[in-house]
C-alpha cells in the first residue's frame, strides 16, 4: 500500500486529487499541518509520496511551495488538476443568518470572497486548512460558525452543506504536484511536460534570450514564474514548465540555456496531468 502525504486534514481538497491520481491502487493518506511537513515526511521516508498544490486558476501561484521545491531534493513525478467546488458548510439545522464568522484556508477564501458580499455580517477569518475547519466545528460542536470546505469535508465530519459552488468563477482548478524523494523514471518517449528552475542576473535581454532559445528548439512554455532572489539585490529564480514533443530537442535547449544561466535544475519529467471534477 503506498502511503501518500498531504497538506491539511482528511477530507481535503488535497486528499481529493491522490485519490484521482492513484485512482485503482491502494492508498493510504497522511495528513501533515503544513507544505513543509509533508516534504519532512517524506525526507524521513514517512510516505511514498507527496501531493503539493502548487497554483489556482483564481488565486494564482503558490509562491512560498516554489521556495520549498527549490530547498529540497524532491522530484515531480506527476500532476493532477482537479476542478475546485467550494462549500459554505455548518453543523446540521444551521442557517445562513446563524453565522457570524466563517473559517477557512486563506486560498479557498480568495476564491469565494464575492459571495460573502451579500452577508456582511459573517467575519472571513484564515485558518491552516479547509477540512480541518469542518472536523474542529465538528468536534467542538461550534454553533454560529462555518467553514469553507469540500463535500467530502461535510460528508466525512457530519456536517451541513448550507450553499454548494459558492467559488466566484465556475473555472476554478487547482494544480497539484506529485512528489517523491528519489522519483521513479519513465520511457523519454513518454515525458510530454518537464519542470526546471534557473537563476538569471537582472541584465538587459537575459530572459529573452533563454525564451528564444526555447522557441527555437520548438519548446513551448506552459508557465513562467519569477521570484526574487533573498541577498541578492535585483537577481531572479525563475520556474519553468516545458511542453515538450521531442526528449532529444528539449535536451538540446537545456544544455543551450546554461551558458545564460546558473543554477539550472531540472525538478521533474512526467506526463501531463488529466482534469478530473470533484
Amino acid at each position: 500500500m503506498k502511503k501518500i502525504a498531504i497538506q491539511g486534514g482528511y477530507g481535503a481538497f488535497h486528499e481529493l486529487a491522490a485519490y484521482k491520481y492513484f485512482q485503482g491502487e491502494e492508498i493510504e493518506i497522511l495528513p501533515r499541518d503544513t507544505f513543509r511537513d509533508l516534504l519532512t515526511s517524506l525526507k524521513e521516508q514517512r510516505s511514498d509520496f507527496g501531493i503539493m498544490a502548487i497554483e489556482n486558476s483564481l488565486a494564482g501561484s503558490i509562491l512560498p511551495n516554489y521556495q520549498l521545491l527549490k530547498e529540497t531534493p524532491m522530484r515531480i513525478i506527476g500532476e493532477v488538476y482537479l476542478r475546485i467546488r467550494q462549500n459554505l458548510v455548518a453543523l446540521p439545522g444551521s442557517t445562513i443568518s446563524d453565522l457570524h464568522e466563517v473559517f477557512s484556508h486563506p486560498m479557498a477564501i480568495l476564491q469565494c470572497k464575492e459571495y460573502f458580499e451579500q452577508y456582511p455580517h459573517i467575519r472571513l477569518i484564515e485558518s491552516v486548512d479547509t477540512a480541518l475547519s469542518a472536523k474542529e466545528i465538528s468536534e467542538k460542536k461550534i454553533s454560529g460558525t462555518g467553514a469553507i470546505a469540500s463535500r467530502i469535508a461535510a460528508e466525512k465530519y457530519g456536517l451541513e452543506i448550507l450553499a454548494g459552488g459558492i467559488e466566484t468563477n465556475k473555472m476554478n482548478y487547482t494544480r497539484f504536484l506529485i512528489l517523491t524523494e528519489n522519483g521513479h523514471g519513465i520511457e523519454k518517449e513518454k515525458v510530454n511536460k518537464a519542470s526546471i528552475h534557473f537563476a538569471l542576473a537582472h541584465k538587459i535581454g537575459s530572459l529573452s534570450k533563454i525564451l528564444s532559445i526555447f522557441s527555437f528548439h520548438e519548446i513551448n512554455l506552459a508557465k513562467i514564474q519569477s521570484m526574487p532572489i533573498i541577498g541578492k539585490d535585483w537577481e531572479y529564480q525563475f520556474y519553468v514548465d516545458l511542453e515538450v514533443n521531442d526528449y532529444e530537442m528539449y535536451m538540446k535547449a537545456l544544455e543551450s540555456i546554461k551558458p545564460f544561466t546558473s543554477g539550472l535544475m531540472i525538478m521533474g519529467e512526467y506526463i501531463k496531468g488529466k482534469v478530473f471534477f470533484d
